[in-house]
């Protein structure tokens, strides 16, 4: 299983290797820039040129959680390898770490001097790698918002 999100606002989950799609989701006013499953496979996060990210529930195959909070377009998401965190980053300088449980933003990474156009966590960690139009890459701990890199 797959998936992907395009300019038409939607993602879509495709069976491999016959390219059947499963599902489809959408709720998003703009192009999709990222998708991620959440560790456990239950549910999905996405990235939108709509400023917003989302978390979609696989099994009530829709939208269950908005997140607001970046004032341009988010470029990249990605979960926590433990699930109860997912991170974003976004064409307005920032990253941000949002907290599923509590619904709200953790914290926001400041210091990139462009677009940031990609995050990840590192397994099993609370350390995260962004990657910025500014030609950088930045190493952040997550728990004391503080770069390391």
């Amino acid at each position: 299983i797959v998936v992907t999100g395009s300019d038409d606002h939607l993602w879509k989950m495709w069976a491999l290797p016959d390219g059947n799609i499963l599902m489809t989701g959408e709720g998003h006013t703009d192009w999709l820039s990222g998708c991620c499953f959440r560790p456990s496979g239950t549910q999905l996060v996405t990235s939108s040129g709509d400023t917003t990210v989302r978390i979609w529930d696989l099994s009530r195959r829709g939208c269950i959680l908005t997140l607001k909070g970046h004032a341009r377009a988010v470029h990249d998401c990605s979960w926590h390898s433990q699930g109860d965190f997912v991170a974003s980053a976004s064409m307005d300088s920032t990253s941000k770490i949002w907290d599923v449980n509590s619904e709200r933003c953790r914290c926001t990474l400041r210091g990139h001097k462009g677009s940031v156009n990609s995050i990840e966590f590192l397994p099993f960690s609370s350390t995260v790698l962004t990657s910025s139009a500014d030609k950088t890459l930045s190493l952040w701990d997550s728990r004391t918002v503080r770069r390391l890199f």
